[in-house]
């Protein structure tokens, strides 16, 4: 295998506002991009080639990571002019490609954390002479995914829809977001209008008899579509917990960029990170959280599993909680935001205007 498709044409609409400015695949995870961790793992496995099917500001990938020969890659870059779909940002890319007919192509999405063993992917695809083969995961609760039953030898039985009753839910498998497909199937995918591997594609090649293969690998897997997912994510690959080689540093508590500053008294902990030129303050406490380049954590803030946008601020002795502060935004000081708060892009918030606890 030597070559792969990365799909992070997406908006994030679920991440606004980190994504107002930024593409979801490019807002940082443990101190670099995201899309860095996935580039970085591909090429350990193998991949030299990788197309980036790309749609939503677009114009932000090329710049950063150029021709990938920083990475050891090739990157290509196709640009949707209307959003496609999974399928269809698959198929017009597929002209890059340049694997023959039956040789396997690697397909990531591009918000989906992973330990997956890409090889042994690969390799249950070669070895069982799939047409697409997938990766699956298993999941304590999966009412919110779609199910992926397989017989014994692992071979999809079929494609359910989200179970909305205890009788729907047959099996705990789910598609997880990396698929290894026959260079030939790719071109079956209609051209020119928008397409769902998920609910078209692989449902059609089903009912057509196709050989649609699962591994079920229960690594590290988590979909970084939420605020509070994404700092999760980022807080495991800061402590190991998630495996990435692109991670600018020591594993450990926290990460601490180069031209970042952190007051000697401030504590950082649960894998929180500090972006290029930020500032932590005096007696400030940040716990698992992600502050973005340029950001400020004034003295006695307390900052949990937080995301604080580039250039933000958090005023003096601010508590925030499950909180996601926009880029260019500031929060004055004595103000308390709790979990699933978004403070929009530049907004201003004065000192004492929000609070969930009494003034005592």
């Amino acid at each position: 295998m030597t070559e792969a498709i990365l799909l992070v044409g997406g908006k994030g609409t679920r991440l606004r506002p980190l994504t107002v400015h930024t593409p979801k695949p490019m807002v940082p995870a443990a101190g670099v991009p995201f899309l860095t961790h996935q580039l970085a793992r591909a090429r350990a496995a193998g991949v030299d080639h990788i197309v980036l099917a790309t749609s939503y500001l677009a114009e932000v990938f090329e710049p950063h990571f150029g021709d990938g020969s920083a990475l050891g890659l090739h990157l290509e870059y196709v640009t949707e002019r209307e959003p496609l779909g999974t399928g269809g940002a698959i198929r017009n890319v597929a002209d890059r490609l340049r694997s023959g007919p039956d040789e396997p192509v690697l397909i990531f999405n591009g918000d989906i954390l992973t330990g997956l063993d890409i090889r042994a992917l690969v390799d249950t695809h070669e070895s069982t002479g799939a047409d697409v083969s997938l990766h699956l995961t298993k999941v304590t609760d999966p009412r919110a995914y779609g199910l992926v039953p397989t017989d014994d030898t692992g071979r999809v039985l079929a494609f359910l829809e989200k179970p909305q009753t205890p009788e729907e839910i047959v099996t705990d498998q789910i598609n997880a977001g990396a698929y290894v497909f026959r260079r030939s199937v790719i071109d079956t995918i209609p051209a020119g209008r928008p397409v769902s591997v998920e609910r078209e594609t692989f449902p059609d090649l089903l009912s057509a008899g196709a050989h649609l293969q699962g591994m079920v690998d229960s690594t590290y897997w988590l979909d970084l579509g939420t605020p509070a997912a994404f700092v999760r994510g980022s807080a495991d690959l800061v402590m190991g917990r998630a495996p990435s080689p692109a991670v600018p540093g020591r594993r450990g508590d926290r990460l601490i960029l180069p031209t970042a500053r952190v007051a000697p008294d401030a504590k950082l902990t649960g894998g929180t990170v500090v972006g290029e030129g930020a500032f932590v303050a005096e007696g400030a406490r940040v716990c698992g959280s992600t502050i973005l380049p340029g950001a400020v954590i004034e003295p006695g803030a307390v900052v949990t599993d937080s995301l604080i946008g580039s250039r933000a601020r958090v005023g003096e002795r601010s508590v925030l909680t499950g909180a996601v502060v926009g880029d260019g935004a500031v929060v004055g000081a004595d103000n308390e935001l709790r979990d699933g708060v978004r403070v929009w892009c530049d907004a201003r918030i004065p000192a004492g205007s929000v609070r969930f606890s009494s003034d005592q």
